[in-house]
């Protein structure tokens, strides 16, 4: 996964995806529904904003044991992140942070 949003550098992806900012908060959504998923993923995020975290990962897994549909949380946290006006970039993690099974995400400044 890897998006930016409209009007920001091409250089804030390569930075993100370098790992050049440090995470400081993650979440693990493994064995949730898509609907607890949306919630927790939302609650989250909104609580990194007020503590004025600019960096967090959410860990959505690789979808090993999803049916034919494929990944549905990898997906769903892909949707909802782009939606969010207050996500500036967000990138599948190193491999040594959870690889495609994750994403880091970079947050506006309050």
């Amino acid at each position: 996964l890897s998006f930016l949003r409209d009007g920001y550098p091409p250089k804030l992806l390569r930075q993100l995806k370098r790992g050049h900012f440090s995470i400081v908060d993650e979440i693990d959504l493994h064995q949730m529904t898509a609907a607890a998923a949306q919630a927790v993923i939302k609650r989250f995020l909104d609580a990194a904003r007020r503590e004025g975290e600019l960096c967090v990962k959410i860990i959505h897994g690789k979808g090993l044991r999803s049916r034919g549909d494929g990944p549905v949380l990898k997906r769903l946290v892909d949707r909802l992140l782009r939606r969010r006006a207050d996500v500036l970039a967000f990138a599948s993690a190193k491999p040594a942070e959870g690889g495609t099974g994750a994403v880091i995400v970079l947050l506006a400044r309050r």
